[in-house]
C-alpha cells in the first residue's frame, strides 16, 4: 500500500526512483499542451520526459497526410521553444527522419523511446508510459514512485483509469460501452483467479528498468504493443494493479492505431461491436474449471473444452504433455500451464466460443450482474437492467453501469494490494 503528502521535501525524494516519461505524439497539440500543464505541475520534481513525436516518412509525399505532417512540425517547433530542462525531444517526424513503411507506429515509437531512456537511466529507475490526451493529478507521479518504492519487486503497474466524458453524445455513448465491455473483462477475469488480470493502456503503464531489461524490451506493434508489453512482464512476475491515482484518458475518435479504444469508438459509432463482446459468463466458468485441473495435469491432461481448444490451435494432441517433460514440480509445471494458456490464448479462446452461449450483450452483461451482485447494488443503478440496450438507453443510465463496474473493479485492485 501507499501513502503520500501533497507535498514532499527534498530528502525523501531522493530515496525515490527516478522517473523516465515514454511519450509517443502524433497529430495531436492540443492535448500536448494540456498533459505538459499536468507534467509541469507534478509535485514530485525527480522525472525526465522523453517526447517522440513521429510519422511514416513517406507521409511527406502523400496529399492526405501533408496536414499531419505540418501539425507535428509546429509541434516540434513549439517543444523546441519550450524550457526543455525536464524535456528530451525525439524527432522521427521531420523529413528524412520517419518511420520507414515496414517499421512504423506507435508500438515502434514506444519501443524507441523505452530503449533510449534505458541506455543512460539506473536500473532502480521507472519508466513510466503515457500518452498525450492523458491527464492525472499533481499527485500521479509520486504515488508511482511510492508505490515501487514500497513494492521493490513488482515488474510492472497497470494503473486505474477513467476515461473523461466527451460533450458529444456519440462519443460518449461509445467510450461508455466500450469501458463497460473493458471493466466487465477484467473484473470477469479477476473472478476466475486469471494471472492475466491487467487492462493494457499504453498512458497507464509504468515498469522498472531492471524489470523492462530482464524481458528483453517492448516488442514493436503497430497496435497492441502494450498488451503484449504486459503480458510479456507477468510472465516474469508480478505487477501493481493498485495506485493511489488514477489516470484520465481523453474519450476520442481516432483511427491513429488499427485497434485500441479510438479505432473501437469508430466502429462501435457505426454500430459494430462485434471486436469487443461482452463475453458470456458460462467462459470464464470453462477456463476457472481448467484453471483447477492445471494441478492433475501433472500427472494427466484431462480433457475440458480450453484443452480442446489449446490442441486445435497448436495442433498438439497433448498441450499439456511438453510441459510435463520439462518441468520437475508441480509449483513450476502449474505456472508454465498458465504461460503457454496466457492471456492472448484466454481471449482467443472467448472469441473462438462466444458463439456456444447464444444472446446479446445487452443479456450477457445483465447474467453478469445479477450472478456477482446482489439485488440493492443493482437497485442502485436507478435502471431496470432487463431493459438495458447499449444503443437507446438513456446515457445517465449507462453512465451508472460504468460507475458500478469501476467501483468493483477498484474494490479488487485494493484487495490485490493487501496481499
Amino acid at each position: 500500500m501507499t501513502s503520500y503528502r501533497s507535498s514532499v521535501d527534498l530528502d525523501l525524494q531522493e530515496t525515490l526512483p527516478f522517473i523516465h516519461v515514454a511519450l509517443p505524439v502524433l497529430n495531436e497539440p492540443q492535448f500536448l499542451r494540456r498533459l505538459v500543464d499536468c507534467i509541469n505541475r507534478q509535485t514530485y520534481r525527480r522525472f525526465r520526459v522523453y517526447i517522440c513525436v513521429n510519422q511514416p516518412e513517406a507521409w511527406w509525399n502523400d496529399p492526405e497526410k501533408s496536414e499531419i505532417c505540418l501539425t507535428n512540425e509546429m509541434t516540434l517547433e513549439w517543444l523546441r521553444s519550450m524550457d526543455r530542462g525536464s524535456f528530451v525531444i525525439i524527432d522521427r517526424a521531420s523529413r528524412g527522419k520517419g518511420w520507414n513503411l515496414k517499421n512504423f507506429g506507435i508500438g515502434w515509437a514506444r519501443k524507441v523511446t523505452m530503449d533510449l531512456i534505458r541506455e543512460g537511466a539506473g536500473e532502480a529507475d521507472l519508466i513510466l508510459s503515457l500518452d498525450a490526451d492523458t491527464t492525472f493529478s499533481e499527485n500521479y507521479f509520486l504515488s508511482v514512485a511510492l508505490n515501487f518504492y514500497n513494492n521493490p519487486d513488482a515488474v510492472a503497474l497497470s494503473a486505474p483509469y477513467f476515461h473523461k466524458i466527451s460533450e458529444d453524445p456519440r462519443a460518449c455513448r461509445a467510450i461508455l460501452r466500450y469501458e463497460i465491455y473493458m471493466r466487465h473483462y477484467q473484473l470477469s477475469l479477476w473472478r476466475i483467479g486469471s494471472p492475466y488480470t491487467f487492462t493494457a493502456l499504453g498512458s497507464a503503464i509504468a515498469c522498472p528498468v531492471w524489470a523492462y531489461n530482464a524481458v528483453g524490451g517492448m516488442t514493436p506493434k503497430t497496435s497492441g504493443e502494450d498488451f503484449y508489453f504486459l503480458q510479456k512482464l507477468r510472465k516474469y512476475g508480478s505487477i501493481l494493479f493498485w495506485n493511489d491515482e488514477k489516470v484520465f484518458p481523453e474519450a476520442r475518435f481516432s483511427d491513429r492505431v488499427a485497434f485500441g479504444t479510438g479505432p473501437a469508438m469508430i466502429k462501435g459509432d457505426s454500430g459494430d461491436w462485434s471486436s469487443y463482446p461482452i463475453y458470456a459468463s458460462e467462459l470464464f466458468d470453462e477456463i476457472w474449471e481448467t484453471y483447477e485441473l492445471f494441478p492433475s495435469f501433472y500427472k494427466k491432461t484431462q480433457n475440458t473444452a480450453v484443452v480442446e481448444f489449446l490442441g486445435e490451435l497448436l495442433r498438439e494432441q497433448d498441450p499439456f504433455a511438453p510441459l510435463r517433460r520439462n518441468f520437475k514440480t508441480v509449483e513450476n509445471f502449474i505456472r508454465a500451464c498458465h504461460e503457454k494458456f496466457d492471456g492472448l490464448r484466454i481471449l482467443q479462446y472467448l472469441k473462438s466460443n462466444q458463439t456456444k452461449y447464444p444472446g446479446t450483450d445487452e443479456e450477457h452483461l445483465m447474467k453478469f450482474l445479477r450472478g456477482n451482485y446482489d439485488q440493492s447494488q443493482l437497485r442502485n443503478l436507478e435502471t431496470d437492467v432487463t431493459s438495458l440496450s447499449f444503443e437507446k438507453s438513456p446515457l445517465p443510465e449507462l453512465e451508472k453501469i460504468r460507475l458500478l463496474l469501476f467501483e468493483k473493479e477498484e474494490e479488487s485492485r485494493f484487495i490485490s494490494a493487501l496481499y
